[in-house]
């Protein structure tokens, strides 16, 4: 029997409907997680407005046909203060890593609790968490996790904006404001499929479009290889551009990828 973990932190939307459908897909049970975990948050306030929903959720998984939810509180995940952790040197270290301290060692070691309590065989992560994901990749090649780790595209709303529970925050304005993150970095890629080669160049064209956004303050843009998550100057191969930019109180992030042909 197959069985597939969808680890989440709640406050479902369609984004997370797509990947309990893609496990639902490929494996005989599904599994769905739900866990606001305070270890990878590096603001206490950020852990406490995060949005708590269950009863939603519950109803969310149900109707994606998850066939389990865990949804165990802080005393079962954590009964005692944690003393081991999961750090992924490199991969962690620029992006958000660079801006929020802990906070992938945090997700490596809450992912790899559920990896040992679940005992899946796959598990579902989406493409505009690419730092995360890049991370979970690369800890589980490194300590032998037996778990295949399944990516699935960004899920996004009309106008472009990546879907994230972190949406609902944002003010009338704010939204309206928001797609230009997406605009931002397709206006980087159009450069990179256009044979430019340059990263900082690519990195300007999109910062150029963020500018003129009032409502947006930059954190990064930054384009870096798929794999380790490192800056690059030159840009060959398959890359990711990645952003994290602040409308007022709440932080997005989204990214993109990109084949650089020869």
């Amino acid at each position: 029997m197959r069985v597939a973990l969808v680890p989440t932190m709640g406050a479902l939307h369609a984004g997370h409907g797509a990947l309990i459908d893609q496990a639902r897909q490929d494996a005989d049970r599904v599994v769905v997680s739900i866990f606001v975990n305070p270890i990878q948050f590096d603001r206490a306030e950020d852990f406490e407005r995060y949005a708590r929903v269950l009863d939603q959720d519950l109803e969310f998984c149900e109707k994606h046909g998850a066939d389990m939810v865990f949804a165990p509180g802080v005393e079962e995940m954590y009964p005692a203060p944690q003393k081991t952790y999961v750090d992924v040197d490199e991969v962690s270290q620029h992006l958000c890593g660079a801006f929020r301290p802990g906070h992938f060692r945090g997700v490596a070691t809450v992912v790899m609790k559920l990896f040992q309590i679940v005992q899946a065989d796959t598990a579902y992560f989406g493409e505009k968490d690419a730092q995360q994901l890049a991370v979970i990749r690369r800890m589980t090649a490194d300590l032998n996790v037996p778990v295949r780790i399944v990516p699935v595209a960004t899920v996004r709303e009309p106008d472009g904006l990546a879907l994230s529970s972190r949406n609902q925050r944002l003010t009338a304005e704010q939204r309206r404001a928001a797609p230009v993150i997406y605009r931002a970095l397709e206006a980087s890629r159009r450069l990179i499929e256009g044979s430019c080669r340059d990263a900082a160049k690519v990195r300007e064209a999109g910062l150029s479009i963020l500018r003129e956004e009032p409502q947006s303050r930059v954190e990064y843009l930054e384009v870096v290889d798929e794999v380790d998550m490192q800056p690059l100057a030159r840009i060959a191969g398959r890359v990711c551009i990645a952003a994290a930019v602040w409308m007022g109180e709440t932080r997005l992030i989204d990214n993109v990828l990109c084949e650089a042909g020869e």
